[in-house]
């Protein structure tokens, strides 16, 4: 009788055997229907991997079909005709092909930390192999002063040199292969698996055998592959995963680059048209509103930047088109006066207007800000966040559905359903980055007719970025800053000069300034920062004398009105100094802040550095940031401390922090899909991204619908290339 073990277990073992027949049964005796591309199998009917192979590479790197395996490209390449001496490796040799005699064939350890060892020497060294899975099969199959060819990663323990897993035939020098090598990108699970560089080399060389030239179609119309000098798809894909030389090589892989690139590029482009296309609202005058702020209530003169995004603005609001534009302007640069003069734009129109900022303290910044330069004018302006109840809150809720209320400063309270505009006419977001794009589309729906948009970023974007994330969009820069405004003093002191620092920190407070000093805060290691953020506290009360000086604290494990308070202390004057994390990187405006130190600045990005500087140098008077490191610090992190020392250009401070760090890391690209690309790279082939946006805005210049015969295949990959994409961020509408 069975055990209730047995009972359960059985049935489940009866379905993977039975899965199991179904991929061989379906392997050996039905082919796949010809009215279907090969490439759409499953990748278990590929000879060579079976269920077992497949189903790892499919966990492992989400290699489904033969199309995934096609399209795994390698990310280099090694020279098998050349073979190294053992005696010429040293630490920076990566792979190595090798060939000497095997001796001394043996295993140790117990259970799962058995391993099979053996020695390769050759007339100049030895190096040691090793085998951790399969020990048992791979001690049978090799022989002891047999020569063998071996090929792999070089890795060193204790001094010794050794190669795990390696690729291991007898030598032969007539049939071992020679030429340029594919190296893949791979896992460690999958080597441990056997499923070696050479084990993709030979999958991806069956593949081509099952594949015809119909699979692989041409997607780029002739004329394209003529001007632009590229290869046919089918020779790019072919070379690049086996190049019979150098140059097939670099011209598959230009290809490649350059098709990744257009398709992307010709996505953003039909946004662009779909975005051109939308009937906006049309703002035809310029009326009292805008006049009488400009010529009585002014707090400076607008720079030449400032005034040329004003005509930007004013040109797509009149047009009887929908506005979509970024507005980029480093801290400090004035879009603030800019979104309020949009918006006395959309009031001498009869509309009402929005800004909404990701934070409640931006939010009041916003609302003390516009209301206070709005107040002599008689244009009423409310603030409407989480913390807005009571009477107080239905009072703005109903002066904004019966149009009485013109301005309204929020956070994302505003994307409630209860939030109702008689005729909402523009919407300004403040760090859109930080919204999601449901709430804002939720917010282009509070009219009948989209609002026009107003998008603004204190965060400089690198033009290539740009171009890849925000390339749907118009964008106006404001690369000036006010008259008036002092260059920030930076620079970088090391541990050992601290009290120096805080010396200078607090002539400064004497003097009338107020001090930010920020610690870094990092999720990993939360507890450890959070007690370095602690002592840091208590440290700088004892250089603060709390019966002089007023010490605030504000950190992200306070509660919301705690942090409210102490960050409002500060505001108004009666704190001296604020230590902080980063929650202070955006929001806050004190004009009377001269000194920003930043802790253990070596933990900090680029882009994190510049914009807590900013938030110092916004008053008359001389500001400083003093970057404060450990006295040993990377030379990479010596490299950001630097740039950061010799410029305040935002922009190109964002070029270096793209070059150093890579697209996938920068403001959370990788997470939210954008830029994954497998050849290409913004920053490395820009050059190729300037000819592909050209190319794209050509082509739809010619076929906005790509109904032409020759652009039927490129029309075909790029619904497919859509459904694979999401949302780029610049997407607004």
């Amino acid at each position: 009788m069975d055990s209730s073990c047995d009972r359960h277990t059985k049935p489940f073992f009866h379905k993977i055997i039975h899965f199991r027949l179904f991929v061989l049964i379906g392997y050996y005796f039905c082919p796949i229907s010809h009215s279907q591309s090969i490439l759409e199998s499953p990748i278990e009917f590929l000879r060579g991997v079976g269920p077992q192979k497949g189903e790892l590479l499919r966990s492992e790197l989400q290699i489904s079909t033969f199309e995934d395996l096609l399209y795994h490209y390698p990310y280099r390449y090694f020279d098998r005709t050349k073979i190294s001496k053992i005696g010429s490796i040293d630490s920076s040799t990566e792979f190595v092909q090798i060939a000497g005699t095997l001796v001394n064939i043996y295993e140790e350890g117990e259970g799962r930390k058995r391993r099979l060892v053996a020695m390769l020497y050759d007339d100049t060294a030895q190096i040691e192999l090793l085998w951790f899975q399969g020990a048992q099969w791979m001690k049978k199959s090799l022989k002891e002063n047999e020569r063998y060819l071996v090929f792999g990663k070089v890795s060193s323990f204790n001094g010794i040199y050794n190669i795990a897993h390696p690729e291991i035939e007898v030598w032969n020098p007539e049939s071992n292969i020679s030429g340029m090598q594919p190296v893949y990108p791979t896992t460690e699970k999958l080597r441990l698996k056997g499923v070696t560089n050479r084990s993709f080399a030979k999958l991806t060389q069956a593949l081509f055998e099952r594949v015809k030239i119909g699979d692989i179609p041409e997607i780029l119309p002739g004329d394209i592959l003529s001007q632009y000098k590229l290869c046919n798809r089918l020779a790019a894909i072919k070379w690049i995963h086996f190049p019979d030389t150098e140059e097939h090589e670099a011209l598959a892989r230009y290809r490649l680059k350059w098709e990744e690139l257009f398709i992307s590029q010709l996505q953003i482009a039909r946004i662009r048209l779909q975005h051109i296309a939308q009937v906006g609202w049309k703002f035809e005058r310029v009326g009292p509103g805008f006049n009488e702020f400009f010529k009585n209530h002014l707090p400076f003169e607008l720079t030449n930047a400032q005034k040329r995004v004003l005509r930007e603005i004013r040109t797509d609001t009149g047009s009887g088109k929908q506005m979509n534009r970024l507005l980029q302007g480093d801290v400090g640069s004035g879009k603030t006066i800019v979104a309020i003069m949009s918006m006395l734009l959309a009031i001498d129109n009869g509309f009402q207007a929005c800004i909404m900022a990701p934070t409640e303290i931006l939010a009041q910044q916003h609302y003390m800000g516009i209301s206070g330069l709005l107040k002599e004018m008689g244009i009423e302006v409310q603030l409407l966040t989480g913390s807005v109840k009571g009477k107080l809150r239905k009072q703005i809720l109903a002066n904004l559905m019966d149009g009485t209320l013109p301005i309204v400063v929020g956070t994302h309270a505003l994307v409630e359903d209860t939030v109702q505009f008689k005729n909402l006419g523009l919407a300004v977001i403040d760090e859109q980055h930080r919204f999601g794009v449901g709430q804002r589309a939720r917010l282009w729906k509070k009219n009948d007719m989209p609002p026009h948009v107003l998008v603004m970023t204190a965060t400089p974007i690198p033009r290539t970025l740009a171009m890849t994330m925000y390339g749907d969009l118009e964008v106006s820069v404001i690369d000036e800053l006010p008259p008036g405004r002092k260059e920030i003093k930076t620079v970088h002191r090391k541990d050992a000069l601290r009290m120096g620092v805080m010396e200078f920190i607090r002539k400064e407070v004497d003097n009338g300034r107020q001090a930010y000093i920020v610690y870094p805060l990092i999720e990993e290691s939360e507890k450890l920062d959070y007690e370095s953020l602690m002592a840091g506290y208590e440290q700088v009360k004892i250089w603060f004398d709390e019966n002089k000086y007023k010490v605030a604290m504000v950190h992200g494990k306070q509660k919301v009105e705690e942090k409210e308070r102490n960050m409002a202390r500060f505001v108004k004057g009666e704190a001296n100094v604020l230590v902080a994390t980063t929650v202070i990187e955006v929001g806050v405006n004190v004009p009377n802040a001269s000194v920003m130190l930043i802790e253990s600045a070596e933990r900090f990005g680029l882009s994190q550095m510049h914009q807590l500087r900013g938030r110092v140098g916004r008053g008359a008077d001389q500001s400083y940031c003093i970057l404060l490191t450990g006295n040993k610090i990377s030379e990479e992190s010596y490299k950001r401390i630097q740039i950061m020392v010799s410029t305040t250009d935002g922009f190109k401070i964002a070029e270096e922090d793209l070059k150093m760090r890579g697209p996938g890391d920068l403001h959370g690209t990788q997470q939210s899909g954008v830029l994954k690309f497998k050849l290409a790279d913004i920053v490395l082939d820009s050059g190729i991204l300037e000819q592909t946006r050209v190319a794209a805005q050509n082509l739809l210049a010619a076929d906005p619908t790509l109904s032409q015969p020759k652009n039927q295949m490129l029309k075909y990959a790029l619904s497919q290339a859509g459904k694979q994409q999401q949302h780029h961020w610049g997407k607004i509408s």
